[in-house]
């Protein structure tokens, strides 16, 4: 694939193939940025996949085990990764605070940027990485990972057709009874 398409489209074909098949596909070209409670998911996906570069961290006992368990680069510099030419992914499950200036950051060093929920932390924040990433022919991705499921879909039907009255609040826990 030319240089110029975007990781994340190598990434979703991947998805068609047997992880043995992905990874011969998949260059270590991604870091994640944030190794904490959901972080930890994304770097054991993200290395099953053959494609993890870096952990970024700002704990060094989780860098250290991480280093351990999964023998990749490990760094509590968000800077030190972004001068990084061969890192083409930046994947960011920091604070929500944080989110909007690791990203920004990471479109300005032209690295395709996936980050958790939310985007920032104001609109007018998220609007500006938005034209940013357009500007410069990045892919901007937030993660969405209810978005799709069918109690939320359905959730939203009944909501859109009026069938449970005016909401006014709404409140929710996600809960595995497996």
């Amino acid at each position: 694939m030319p240089e110029t398409e975007p990781i994340f489209t190598t990434y979703l074909e991947t998805r068609i193939f047997r992880k043995k098949e992905a990874n011969k596909i998949m260059k270590k070209n991604i870091v994640v940025v944030g190794a904490g409670y959901w972080g930890k998911n994304l770097v054991r996906v993200f290395n099953q996949l053959g494609a993890l570069r870096w952990i970024c961290d700002s704990n060094q006992e989780t860098l250290n085990v991480f280093a351990t368990e999964y023998q990749v680069q490990t760094v509590s510099s968000v800077d030190e990764v972004m001068q990084d030419p061969k890192v083409k992914v930046v994947v960011i499950a920091t604070p929500a605070a944080t989110h909007y200036q690791i990203t920004k950051e990471a479109l300005l060093h032209r690295k395709d940027v996936f980050v958790e929920k939310p985007l920032s932390l104001t609109v007018k924040e998220g609007a500006e990485l938005v034209e940013l990433a357009e500007n410069k022919g990045l892919v901007l991705m937030v993660g969405h990972i209810l978005n799709y499921h069918p109690a939320i879909l359905k959730l939203k039907e009944l909501i859109t057709s009026g069938a449970l009255g005016k909401i006014q609040y709404l409140y929710s826990n996600r809960l595995n009874f497996l």
